[in-house]
């Protein structure tokens, strides 16, 4: 260890960056990213023993969702007062390696922008069904946009009635695609445990509504309670329930390092709309189909590459639970 660099550091601050990083969305709840600390070093690995080997066979979602835990650890490290200088992919040996984040002193100051960013990180959660009426702030599409773009990838959004009625028959498609097959039925149940379990991770019952209410167009969720009944009961059940915006998540390339760019980008968006108080809701279905995602890049996409499909708006009643690994099954701090 250099002593020197990790002394001006700190290990609170490397701790106190990876214990953000994780609070990052990830296909499924599935978690899966490694973190190593050495001296002035963070690396970001994979944990290829949590890719969806059914519905993820490439990793590309692995990707994107170490790519959002990457984002929020290099907001958490900005808000310390530290200057993260990325490297990603930096060994073509060590496929796995996905980052390499050195963490050296910031000369300038912590900016408003930084602050507001950083103080969604633990407000942000996902939303699975529709949205309540109300007011999405006419600047977010564009902020969305810029968020995308400073990040490497671009949004598209579902403006035309036709074209957010496609996306939302495409996603009830591979819906209907995917539950045919007993593997998928099977990864599922893997990565959605009963409300006996005690683990950190998956998609648990206290994460989703037993009843999700119909949208015009409708976006089905996913059925993690595959017919048991579980989930939390809605606070109240009026019947309203908006899709709220919908966009797509493009990339140029169709690459490793495009899936990270994207994961960094879906985070920053994401926590751009939490400070105006909204939340997304993801539909990876038709992502999750090779046929059907070549068809929305096709005829939606301009030819870039959909790494993502969310609609965001204003969440019903209480965001629900979430779960997340402790620290130190997550990070190694090495001598």
């Amino acid at each position: 260890m250099h002593t020197s660099d990790s002394a001006a550091i700190g290990r609170d601050v490397l701790r106190g960056a990876v214990e953000d990083a994780i609070r990052a969305p990830s296909v499924h709840n599935t978690q899966p990213w490694r973190f190593s600390a050495r001296g002035s070093r963070i690396s970001l690995r994979a944990d290829p023993d949590r890719r969806l080997d059914v519905a993820d066979p490439q990793g590309r979602e692995m990707l994107i969702s170490c790519g959002a835990a990457l984002y929020n650890l290099r907001l958490s490290l900005r808000k310390r007062g530290y200057e993260p200088d990325v490297r990603l992919l930096p060994d073509v040996d060590r496929p796995n390696l996905l980052a390499d984040v050195e963490v050296e002193p910031d000369r300038e100051p912590v900016t408003r922008e930084i602050d507001g960013e950083y103080a969604q990180i633990e407000r942000r959660h996902s939303h699975r069904g529709g949205f309540r009426p109300g007011p999405v702030p006419p600047g977010l599409p564009a902020a969305l946009r810029l968020a995308a773009e400073q990040e490497g990838a671009r949004v598209v959004q579902a403006v035309d009635v036709h074209v957010k009625g496609a996306l939302a028959a495409l996603t009830d498609a591979a819906e209907h695609v995917q539950r045919r097959t007993s593997a998928y039925s099977t990864e599922i149940a893997r990565w959605a445990p009963s409300p006996t379990t005690a683990r950190k991770d998956g998609v648990q019952p206290v994460s989703y509504p037993r009843r999700t209410p119909r949208t015009e167009p409708h976006f089905p969720p996913r059925d993690f309670a595959r017919g048991q009944g579980w989930g939390v009961e809605p606070a109240d059940d009026d019947g309203i329930a908006l899709t709220g915006i919908a966009v797509l998540l493009v990339t140029a390339e169709d690459t490793p390092a495009a899936w990270l760019h994207a994961g960094q980008a879906l985070e920053r968006m994401l926590l751009r709309a939490a400070q105006d108080d909204l939340s997304a809701a993801f539909h990876t279905q038709a992502m999750q189909v090779p046929e059907l995602r070549a068809f929305i890049r096709t005829h939606f996409c301009g030819d870039a590459h959909p790494q993502m499909l969310l609609r965001i708006g204003v969440p019903a009643g209480e965001e629900l639970a979430t779960v997340r690994r402790p620290v130190e099954d997550v990070m190694l701090e090495e001598p």
